[in-house]
């Protein structure tokens, strides 16, 4: 961690405190003059303690900063700055003889150390709080649009004429497409094995019947053969889910769709960004959904997006999206719609982390590269295949095979106060979805494997060596 990334000069505003606190990831600043001399600290705890007790977010540092505070000098050993550690305090600033800051000692053995953490050093707390300010704070207001239309015009790379359906979370992208599309009783869709639940519920909202296949042992992503084999007359649609930010083979499941006339739906909620054949993922299918949740490469808390190059699909996805409510006659239904909306509120933050995406996806590169490079020797870990030479992967977690005892290292981890998190169930195991499934044995085998490491900004080399230890 550069140490400019942790101290502020004292006459910058609160504003400028909160950013750089979300960018080190540390919870803390350290404040200094402009002779560079420490005069304060300011946690991310004082910050929101001094908002919720006023409005004047442009308030100075230094007229809220903590001016008793703990500090070591230079001089000082590593035994002595102990001991002035304890469970409040786990990182301090360092000073010279003149008091101007030098350096910092942090404490992080009893650290807790989430799977992610949301990054939101940009604009999003200007944003949020030009939104608020504005009384926009439901669906309506000049960051959704912003929203919808960047975001689109991200993945069509301006290729195109494309359109954003910004909703409420991904599940509902999901079901808003399918409706969309006219799926329901009688029909089928085809899905992976290995996926997050909300893909084949979004199915099951419908009235449809999902058909649940096998994946691919080397991308982990839904296998066309399988596709193929799964076809029958009452098929309608196939969702491809871009897994851990993996593509499909797009080539295969669009010549597939187009021969036996299916309507394609991409599952990209762990795949932003991602590329096949120099087109990200999205661009393919008739509608493409994408979640925004906190831990997803961007985030508005909750909310999710449909992406379409289709107008008329994109029409039709915003009546229905808003209620079913004529966009001419306010007050009349043309349709049975839903309440799938997003707020701008969620926008606001949804475009300021548009803003910052590639930034985001290359320092998640690193992160992936460096976790390479410090366990390739390990024997019982392999990595998520990276090197298809029509596929650029994007890293959602960093995504591991393990061949050792899981449970067994899963509770190392916890001892060591680290997250991590197995891969999805197979949705064949589980009673409510196994009538739906054919023969899935790659996917048991995966999930069985699989583990995702703590994939955030506080992550370095000292905690890739721990995770090693651990392994």
């Amino acid at each position: 961690m550069a140490l400019e990334n942790l101290f502020i000069n004292d006459n910058k505003t609160l504003i400028h405190a909160w950013k750089l606190i979300t960018l080190n990831g540390k919870n803390i600043v350290f404040c200094v003059n402009d002779d560079n001399k420490l005069t304060g600290v300011l946690t991310d705890g004082d910050i929101r303690k001094y908002l919720l007790e006023t409005e004047n977010y442009h308030v100075l540092v230094k007229d809220i900063m903590n001016k008793n505070f703990v500090y070591a000098t230079h001089k000082e050993d590593k035994v002595s700055i102990m001991t002035k550690m304890n469970s409040r305090i786990s990182i301090i600033p360092i000073v010279n003889d003149d008091f101007i800051l030098v350096d910092y000692f942090e404490h992080k053995i009893d650290m807790y150390i989430p799977i992610a953490i949301p990054n939101l050093g940009g604009n999003e707390f200007n944003y949020l709080m030009d939104a608020f300010l504005s009384t926009w704070i439901s669906s309506k207001g000049d960051y959704i649009k912003r929203f919808e239309k960047g975001f689109a015009e991200f993945c069509f790379q301006n290729n195109t004429e494309s359109y954003g359906i910004a909703v409420s979370n991904g599940t509902v992208a999901l079901h808003l497409a399918l409706v969309t599309l006219g799926i329901g009783p009688g029909d089928e869709v085809i899905v992976p094995d290995l996926t997050f639940a909300a893909t084949i519920n979004a199915v099951l909202y419908t009235g449809a019947t999902p058909v649940i296949v096998d994946i691919e042992e080397d991308s982990w992503c839904i296998d066309p053969n399988e596709i193929e084999k799964a076809i029958t007359p009452r098929t309608k649609a196939i969702i491809p889910v871009h897994v851990y930010g993996q593509p499909c083979n797009m080539d295969r499941i669009m010549e597939i769709a187009k021969k036996n006339n299916l309507y394609v739906v991409e599952d990209c909620a762990e795949a932003h960004g991602a590329e096949y054949k120099g087109n990200k993922v999205g661009t393919f299918g008739n509608i493409s959904c994408f979640s925004f949740f906190a831990n997803k490469v961007i985030t508005t808390g909750e909310g999710g997006m449909c992406i379409t190059s289709d107008p008329n699909l994109a029409e039709k996805m915003r009546i229905l999206r808003d209620h079913g409510m004529s966009k001419t006659k306010r007050y009349w239904h043309d349709f049975v719609g839903f309440n799938y909306r997003m707020t701008n509120l969620q926008a606001a933050i949804g475009l300021a982390q548009l803003e910052r995406i590639d930034f985001i996806l290359e320092e998640k590169e690193k992160l992936e590269k460096l976790y390479r490079e410090k366990l390739k020797k390990n024997p019982l870990i392999s990595f998520q295949k990276n090197d298809f030479p029509e596929r650029k992967k994007i890293t959602w977690m960093i995504s591991v095979l393990y061949d050792g005892d899981k449970d067994k290292l899963t509770n190392n981890f916890i001892k060591n106060n680290i997250e991590v998190r197995p891969f999805f169930y197979p949705l064949s195991d589980m009673p409510i979805y196994k009538e739906y499934a054919r023969s899935c044995s790659v996917s048991k085998e995966i999930s069985a494997k699989g583990l995702n490491f703590p994939t955030n900004k506080i992550v370095n080399i000292e905690l890739i060596d721990k995770i090693d230890n651990c392994l």
